[in-house]
């Protein structure tokens, strides 16, 4: 990492969990929304949105290519990350709006909550983790109501080239029935994605969309989620 135009330079895709309730504000989901739906979560990393849900009684699932090792291997990985991103966000703390996290160890201890939570429920719940690698999905036409995308597609842009993104969300719209949200719009630098404008033009004849605010912000200027609607014309 480096201080480079104040941005947390990663030098890989970490595998960092949110919790359940940073998914309820990052993508403006309430009970209505989530109840009787099919949910699903991808890539859903070390999130705890799976498990939390999953005990208030909603059907999601999460997907990611990490889930075809052993829990104790992903709570290893998932601590090692955790470590090696807080270990270097002195660094860009001013990059970052400390409010859902007060300081830097209540972000640490967030982190390791999420993660613990999913490490828990993948052992107890294998079958709701399924193992995939993007841009393909092992899942039927439509088989999901809701698809939640969230710190993958256009975070990673800068080695994750604009390919990889329209073939990943045109998967992601074949599985999915009604609409897809991804969070959020910007990359590591906190600037709104390039691929963006032109992903939208390449895909105007099969969805519509709409570009969301939502009552949730982290890393400044993250605070928009991408709404893809397919079939709604």
């Amino acid at each position: 990492m480096s201080r480079a135009e104040n941005k947390l330079d990663l030098d890989r895709i970490v595998f960092i969990g949110r919790s359940y309730e940073e998914y309820m504000n990052m993508f403006s989901l309430n009970e209505n929304i989530l109840n009787g739906k099919k949910i699903l979560d991808c890539p859903a990393g070390a999130c705890s949105f799976t498990a939390i849900a999953s005990e208030k009684g909603y059907d999601v699932t999460a997907c990611d290519l990490v889930y075809s090792i052993p829990a104790e291997q992903i709570k290893k990985k998932g601590l090692h990350d955790i470590h090696h991103v807080i270990g270097n966000m002195n660094d860009v703390k001013d990059a970052y709006v400390w409010e859902f996290h007060k300081n830097i160890d209540q972000l640490n201890q967030h982190r390791k909550n999420a993660l613990l939570d999913f490490v828990d429920h993948f052992g107890k719940f294998p079958r709701k983790y399924v193992t995939a690698i993007l841009p393909q999905l092992p899942f039927q036409n439509d088989q999901f109501d809701i698809t939640l995308s969230a710190h993958f597609l256009f975070t990673y842009d800068d080695r994750l080239d604009y390919f990889f993104h329209i073939q990943t969300i045109k998967e992601l719209l074949r599985v999915t029935k009604n609409e897809i949200r991804i969070f959020p719009i910007i990359d590591l630098e906190g600037k709104r994605s390039s691929y963006i404008d032109q992903l939208l033009a390449d895909l105007k004849d099969i969805i519509d969309y709409e570009e969301v605010k939502v009552p949730y912000e982290f890393q400044k200027n993250a605070n928009t989620m991408l709404k893809l609607y397919k079939n709604r014309k």
